[in-house]
């Protein structure tokens, strides 16, 4: 999950619907005869979570923004320049619940438990000096994910950096150029320089890494954000990626490593394809993250997804969802992959989730869900993985995000929690869950859905779900 969010991503697929060019679509063969088969007992079902979406807390010192209870960061100061946004507060707390939302995630036989490691709570107040609470809270964080069962995935940046970057103090003082943030050409040592360490810290521990959270979702935050040079930005974050995609392996050759890539339907290629590029020959699986359909609407763009491009994540529970798009999605880096010699390619669904208009339930009629609840959402995306399996695509594991609801870069009226939290309204912060609780953990001790389900939604042609030329429309028997 963005002012260019992992979702709002799809306003620009709208408004830029007349740029389409040549392509290849995605071959679809015919359903097996008796079903799509289960996902197998190696699949790695998992959950989702992000460092500053969830954690909040950190010692009172005056490097905290008032009413922001986090440490100082890009992050920090975005929250403060925009009274429109929410307060953040201490998100859900994950910096004190985290051992009660992991035997949570426990409880639903999940494989993999994602966090993020914050650069700005490790160094938050110089390059060179770490924070030994910072490290102290993720060791306990991932010994209490090991113990349980699980592995971890540990995302290195998920959009936040600490607050003497933004203000580009690399050498203990500030810039007097507005050369701050990802614009510095001190960013990508600076970032390595962190980055390292938290690498010889935790590759004993084998976790799954995720270099860069959706860069080019990251990118254009940055952009509207701080005013950043998206070129320069975006070779920089290539150049960052590569680097400790190379250290990673030193440490341990056996690392598997990814940058999950943020589909956005109809435009991927535009997109997302000059940066995937550049990182595609350091990549050990390759990381999708899928939330919304192309489905363009009646005006282009409407004033929804307008204000959605414009002002970040409200908004986001009216953009279309068709959980047959994951398959495209899926098939085509894995067909991407095929094309440059990687024929059987790992392909790792990071993040997918459905989002709810302040709603602490997945009930039927929930707003702007259209009568399509949770659980309907989450038993037909695993049958389009599974389909996708069945097809020759080699998925290896799915997560759901998010274990709980969280802060959504500037509100917390989407809800996409397994387990809702009421932030503004209840100061316990108490998790309810929803009933795709039950729905997940019957679907993973099922290895998936039953070989004869089918989808609650039939599938819609992929000229409204995911239109390249020469696309294939999915079908059902």
């Amino acid at each position: 999950m963005r002012t260019w969010t992992r979702r709002a991503a799809v306003a620009l697929a709208v408004s830029m619907a007349a740029l389409l060019v040549p392509g290849v679509g995605i071959a679809v063969p015919p359903e097996p005869a008796a079903g799509p088969g289960a996902l197998g007992p190696d699949f790695l079902w998992g959950v989702a979570a992000s460092g500053f979406q969830s954690e909040g807390h950190a010692p009172p010192t005056d490097r905290v923004s008032p009413g922001n209870d986090a440490p100082d960061s890009n992050w920090v100061r975005y929250i403060a320049n925009h009274p429109e946004f929410d307060k953040y507060q201490s998100s859900i707390d994950f910096y004190d619940r985290y051992a009660s939302d992991i035997d949570l995630a426990k409880a639903l036989g999940v494989k993999v438990f994602r966090i993020g490691i914050e650069w700005a709570r490790l160094q938050p107040t110089s390059r060179l000096e770490w924070d030994a609470d910072g490290f102290r809270f993720y060791d306990k964080v991932i010994a209490k994910i090991i113990n349980s069962g699980m592995r971890p995935m540990l995302t290195l940046d998920h959009w936040v950096y600490p607050g003497w970057a933004y203000d580009g103090a690399f050498h203990g003082k500030h810039s007097d150029t507005p050369d701050t943030g990802w614009d510095n050409p001190e960013m990508v040592d600076a970032w390595l320089t962190n980055m390292r360490k938290v690498v010889d810290r935790y590759a004993p521990r084998n976790p799954l890494w995720v270099t860069i959270n959706e860069p080019v979702a990251y990118i254009m935050h940055e952009v509207r954000n701080n005013a950043t040079d998206q070129g320069r930005m975006e070779d920089l974050v290539a150049e960052a990626h590569n680097k400790i995609y190379k250290y990673i392996h030193q440490v341990r050759p056996d690392a598997q490593v990814t940058s999950n890539i943020g589909y956005v339907a109809g435009i991927d290629d535009q997109v997302n394809g000059g940066f995937f590029a550049k990182i595609r020959d350091q990549l050990d699986y390759i990381g999708v993250d899928y939330y919304f359909s192309f489905e363009p609407p009646a005006s282009s763009p409407p004033a929804t997804v307008r204000s959605i491009a414009a002002v970040g994540s409200p908004g986001m529970w009216n953009l279309p969802i068709r959980t047959e798009g994951i398959y495209y999605a899926v098939k085509r880096y894995s067909d991407e992959a095929r094309k440059f010699g990687k024929p059987d390619m790992p392909i790792y669904v990071v993040e997918n989730g459905m989002p709810t208009e302040n709603a602490n339930s997945d009930d039927d009629n929930v707003p702007g869900t259209g009568n399509y609840n949770r659980s309907d959402h989450l038993r037909d995306t695993v049958y389009w993985l599974q389909r996708a399996k069945a097809d020759g695509v080699n998925i290896i594991g799915y997560n759901y995000w998010s274990i709980t609801d969280n802060y959504e870069w500037g509100s917390y009226s989407p809800r996409f929690g397994l387990y809702t939290v009421n932030v503004r309204d209840d100061p316990k912060l108490e998790r309810h869950p929803t009933k795709a609780v039950a729905t997940y953990t019957e679907t993973i001790a099922a290895g998936g859905v039953p070989a004869d389900y089918r989808p609650t939604r039939p599938p819609s042609g992929c000229g409204v779900v995911d239109p390249t030329p020469g696309c294939v429309d999915l079908a059902l028997p």
